[in-house]
C-alpha cells in the first residue's frame, strides 16, 4: 500500500510541477508592451520657427527682418538681362566679355532709414564661380541705374539696374543678395534664356 500511496504521490507531484511549468509560460508572456500604454504627460512643446525661405524665382519679393537694426525691408529681383546693349564691352580687368544687368528693388518696410549699394549683389555660376557688382555707374550703364550709399527711409524704395561684367558663353544658376544683416544670402534662381 505504501508503493502505492508514494506513488499515487508522486504522480500527484508530478502532475503539480507540470501544470505549474505549463501555465508559467503563459504568466511570462504577458508584457508591459502588451499592457495598454500610460498616457504621456501633457507639456507643451515649443512651437518650432518657421524656416526662413531664402531662395526664391526672378520677380519673387523676399521679406527680410534685420531686428538688431530695427528695420523690416523687401529685396526684389525684377529682371535678368544677358546681354545688354548699352556700354562698351567691359575691359579683361573685369573679367567678363559682355554686360548683363539685375534690375533689383529694396522698399525699407517699417524701420529706421539704412543705406543700399549694388555691392551685395552677385552672381552665382554652376562651376562655383562668382561675379561681383562693380559699382560702376554713370556714362553709358544700363538706365535706371541702381545707386551705391543711398539712404532708404521708412515706406521708400530704390529701384535700379546693377551691371555685371560676364562671360557672354555662361549664365549664371543664381543671383545672390548678402548684406551684412542677413545670416545667409537671398538667392533668386535664374531662368534659362
Amino acid at each position: 500500500m505504501r508503493t502505492r500511496t508514494t506513488t499515487a504521490a508522486l504522480i500527484a507531484a508530478g502532475l503539480l510541477v507540470l501544470t505549474a511549468c505549463g501555465s508559467e509560460p503563459e504568466k511570462t508572456t504577458v508584457t508591459k508592451s502588451d499592457a495598454k500604454p500610460e498616457p504621456a504627460p501633457t507639456t507643451a512643446s515649443p512651437t518650432p520657427e518657421p524656416e526662413q525661405q531664402t531662395t526664391f524665382d526672378v520677380g519673387d519679393t523676399a521679406d527680410i527682418t534685420d531686428a538688431p537694426n530695427n528695420v523690416k525691408f523687401t529685396a526684389t529681383v525684377i529682371n535678368y538681362t544677358q546681354p545688354v546693349k548699352g556700354p562698351q564691352p567691359p575691359s579683361s580687368e573685369l573679367g567678363g566679355d559682355v554686360w548683363a544687368t539685375v534690375e533689383v528693388k529694396i522698399c525699407n518696410v517699417k524701420g529706421d532709414t539704412f543705406t543700399v549699394s549694388q555691392f551685395p549683389w552677385s552672381l552665382d555660376y554652376e562651376d562655383g564661380t562668382r561675379i561681383e557688382a562693380t559699382g560702376l555707374s554713370g556714362g553709358d550703364m544700363p538706365k535706371p541705374e541702381f545707386p551705391n550709399d543711398a539712404m532708404v527711409k521708412a515706406d521708400r524704395c530704390v529701384r535700379g539696374k546693377i551691371p555685371f561684367p560676364v562671360p557672354g558663353d555662361q549664365r549664371p544658376v543664381r543671383i545672390l543678395y548678402g548684406p551684412e544683416s542677413v545670416d545667409e544670402p537671398v538667392e533668386w534662381t535664374v531662368p534659362a534664356k
